[in-house]
């Protein structure tokens, strides 16, 4: 699933290509990828049709679409999202499930091969019309999380590390790939519990996860299957992993052997000697 780097580097990319553009059309061929309102498809088509892109933003993972209206569009890329830009004239795939025709001759296609992705159009004071957006807890990349707040959030928390980091009421943006490289630099074991994590552990958490997501995006994010960004590339920042999907590998750091583990069901990478 797209984590936060290659989630901004998609509203990036889309930026200058959709700001201020009209939407004129709307397709849906996967009518389940419509998640609010789901009951009225016509609804979301008319809300749509003739209202303005006036921005385009991030919150966690979730992409928000701002509208000259009182509603914005909000999508989810999930497992295998891909949203481009594309003119009109060139070929669409199969896997292009909901299309939106812009007043400039190209068309936002929302690409999803296993149509687990989301699209919400929802009233503006209503953030909770849009899954768990509303829930979500500060971005790791404000400048208004400060180490001090950072350290807070952590009071009588004691879920593993790399459950704590998944969780996106802690903090949002932040995945599979992401928590394994931020434990690994700040030489913590994932399935250490967040209560035994001491204060300048806390701020190496802190210090690293904003330099590693920040370099996740500087990078166009990770890409290992489908992710690409709005111009259909691929990111790179899966050169500069350091434990995650190297099981088996020599640690870049004391050549121990990087270990896999199950954290909460999900795939962990670490190494057993550099995390404690």
């Amino acid at each position: 699933m797209p984590e936060l780097p290659e989630v901004e580097t998609v509203v990036k990319g889309l930026r200058p290509l959709i700001t201020d553009r009209i939407v004129t059309a709307v397709e849906i061929r996967e009518k389940n990828m419509i998640a609010y309102p789901e009951d009225d498809i016509q609804a979301f088509k008319n809300s749509l049709i003739g209202s303005k892109i006036e921005a385009i933003n991030r919150r966690g993972k979730y992409i928000i679409i701002e509208l000259n209206t009182d509603k914005n569009m909000v999508i989810h890329l999930r497992m295998t999202g891909k949203l481009l830009v594309k003119e009109v004239k060139e070929f669409r795939d199969k896997h292009t499930h909901v299309i939106f025709s812009l007043n400039d001759g190209q068309e936002i296609r929302f690409n999803n091969i296993r149509k687990f992705g989301r699209v919400y159009l929802i009233d503006k004071n209503h953030p909770e019309q849009a899954g768990g957006l509303a829930d979500l807890g500060p971005e790791p990349l404000s400048d208004d999380l400060t180490v001090e707040d950072f350290k807070k959030l952590f009071e009588k928390r004691r879920a593993l590390m790399k459950s704590l980091l998944l969780n996106q009421h802690f903090v949002a943006g932040i995945g599979n790939i992401y928590a394994d490289e931020i434990l690994f630099r700040s030489q913590i074991r994932p399935d250490r519990t967040a209560d035994t994590i001491t204060e300048s552990e806390k701020e190496a958490v802190f210090l690293n996860m904003r330099e590693i997501l920040k370099k996740g995006i500087i990078y166009g994010g990770t890409s290992f299957s489908d992710y690409v960004n709005a111009f259909g590339e691929k990111g790179s920042f899966q050169e500069e992993l350091r434990v995650h999907q190297r099981e088996g590998e020599k640690c870049l750091e004391c050549e121990s052997i990087i270990e896999k583990i199950k954290v909460s069901g999900r795939s962990t990478y670490f190494c057993p000697q550099c995390q404690k």
